[in-house]
């Protein structure tokens, strides 16, 4: 066996567990208390609508996607179709991000930048995923 290859059997777990795990936890937080997302999510709800048909209840739609990040998060974290959980995380990913960190709607520069960062490390979070979408488990011990 390579030292990359002994590098990778448990580099993989690990990362399976540290990312579904938040997603999990995140996730759990917002289906059980969906706040202020549900406002948030309002206007990118909205839009969406035009072109895929939602249901009208904005916190049904909010608690689906946060029961999607922990059925997602648990799943990859167990290592249980994990190429399969983290592409439904990235796609739930997607409106939570332009939903909870519009930046661009900001005026004050400090809210603004805070927004950026978080908008941005969402990107970060998403390209992650696609990456685990692309593992290819069964090529490796």
């Amino acid at each position: 066996m390579t030292t990359t290859r002994r590098l990778q059997a448990p580099l993989r777990p690990a990362a399976r567990i540290l990312t579904g795990s938040t997603y999990a936890l995140l996730g759990f937080d917002a289906l059980r208390a969906p706040g202020a997302r549900v406002d948030q999510a309002g206007p990118v709800l909205a839009a969406i609508r035009k072109a895929v048909p939602l249901p009208a209840d904005d916190e049904l739609v909010v608690r689906a996607n946060a029961a999607v990040q922990v059925l997602g998060g648990t799943l990859l974290a167990l290592g249980r179709a994990p190429r399969l959980s983290a592409l439904a995380l990235a796609a739930s990913l997607i409106p939570t991000t332009l939903a909870g960190h519009a930046y661009w709607t900001i005026e004050d520069p400090a809210t603004r930048k805070l927004q950026r960062i978080q908008f941005h490390k969402n990107m970060a979070m998403i390209g992650g995923l696609l990456l685990a979408v692309l593992d290819q488990p069964q090529a490796h011990p």
